[in-house]
């Protein structure tokens, strides 16, 4: 009955740790401007995550290493320097845009611009990480993320065709403006392949005392959780491509077209829905991936490191997410546009890919970590297509934000 309660828990705040600003704009976007075909990159994404993220979870329980000390400890810190370098800059772009994401929810609930929460909402998210712990931040919180499930049911109300929504699961060429239909798909990938994601996955399992013992507890953690994560992800862009697109929003470029989405499905309550599932995603994305910029440092350097010990015990592990959070909140306090930022960090997250991928070919085939648990045929041919979805991505991002970005 424990292992049953640590396996639905983990479940649940898999889902809630999934869908944060970035899958909900991406998705809300691509649903609004291209109708239901840009579903297959939504699924695509999933199941490359799943993989990652079971990866993460299995060489975090049999070597006691998470993914950042393996890649040190195996490839030498020189070469875990570019890496680090280029997910600590991602990630500070990543944390801005889900402050952004809080900030523009209490601007939809008070009225106050966003800009003037930026601050306030990184002093509460500080407050917690250094009062709280890992389980009050991956349990408690994440939990939360649950309401996310209204999309779920006002896709099911909105009654779509559901045989026109599997056939968006399929890979198709767009009809009209190729360059934005490409740059929403990259921004997608890169919304559901989130480093930071799996990443964290594996200093959360280090931090709950993972081992052999919760290989089983892993598997389906990263399969259900995941899954149920990208079904919500779908079902956003099932209710824009409904919603938005029979209202003629062909083109989203403001949070406070959104709410619309619920508002014409629940009423009052859909606008009330609405705001409540951005500002709790999103604020649980916040502490994750301050935490996270906080795990990638300390762990590069060798520093103590864990969210359950005190300040004093790990001081600078609590000073990198203390200043980690300032910096990320100045942008938006600034007034820059959450949304562009948003989709402008999920491409470039999408970019960085291959950085943080190919160390798993090399970690998850090393018998001195993983024993025999080592990849397996079909794991090995998902790490090697991620990498090459990656290396495609990158080269293709900045281009596409050229000529596509909006």
């Amino acid at each position: 009955m424990k292992k049953l309660l640590e396996i639905s828990l983990g479940i649940v705040t898999s889902v809630g740790g999934f869908l944060e600003v970035g899958s909900m704009a991406t998705a809300a976007q691509a649903g609004a401007l291209f109708g239901f075909k840009l579903i297959w990159s939504v699924v695509l994404g999933t199941i490359c995550i799943i993989f990652l993220v079971e990866m993460a979870g299995r060489f975090a329980a049999v070597s006691h290493h998470t993914i950042t000390d393996g890649i040190r400890e195996r490839f030498g810190f020189n070469a875990f320097l570019w890496p680090l370098i280029a997910l600590l800059l991602v990630n500070l772009m990543v944390l801005a845009a889900e402050i952004g994401g809080v900030a523009v929810a209490a601007e939809l609930a008070t009225g106050l611009s966003f800009r003037w929460w930026a601050l306030p909402v990184a002093f509460v998210a500080w407050l917690l990480l250094w009062k709280g712990t890992f389980g009050l931040i991956e349990k408690g919180v994440s939990l939360l993320g649950l309401i996310t499930l209204c999309f779920v049911v006002a896709a099911v109300m909105a009654k779509p065709e559901w045989k026109q929504v599997a056939v968006g699961a399929v890979p198709s060429l767009p009809h009209h403006d190729a360059a934005n239909y490409w740059f929403m798909a990259v921004s997608i990938l890169g919304a559901s392949i989130s480093p930071y994601l799996f990443m964290f996955y594996s200093s959360g399992a280090i931090e709950d005392q993972w081992d052999r013992n919760h290989l089983g507890a892993n598997r389906l953690i990263a399969g259900l959780g995941m899954s149920f994560g990208g079904t919500i992800a779908i079902c956003v862009l099932v209710v824009a491509a409904l919603v938005l697109g029979a209202h003629g929003v062909n083109q989203v470029d403001d949070y406070n077209q959104l709410p619309l989405m619920l508002i014409q499905i629940f009423g009052l309550w859909g606008f009330v829905l609405f705001v409540a599932s951005l500002g709790i995603a999103c604020f649980g994305a916040v502490l994750e991936v301050a935490l996270q910029q906080a795990y990638l440092l300390a762990q590069g350097f060798g520093w103590t490191w864990g969210e359950n010990l005190r300040p004093r015990d790990d001081p600078g592990f609590s000073l990198v997410y203390t200043l980690t959070l300032i910096f990320a909140a100045i942008p938006i306090a600034l007034g820059i546009d959450p949304l562009r930022l948003t989709i402008f960090s999920m491409a470039l997250t999408a970019a960085s890919l291959p950085l943080t991928v190919v160390p798993f070919l090399f970690l998850l085939n090393d018998e001195r970590y993983v024993g025999h648990h080592r990849n397996g045929f079909i794991s090995n041919a998902a790490v090697i297509f991620v990498i090459a979805l990656g290396f495609v991505l990158a080269a293709v991002t900045i281009p596409l934000q050229i000529f596509g970005g909006t």
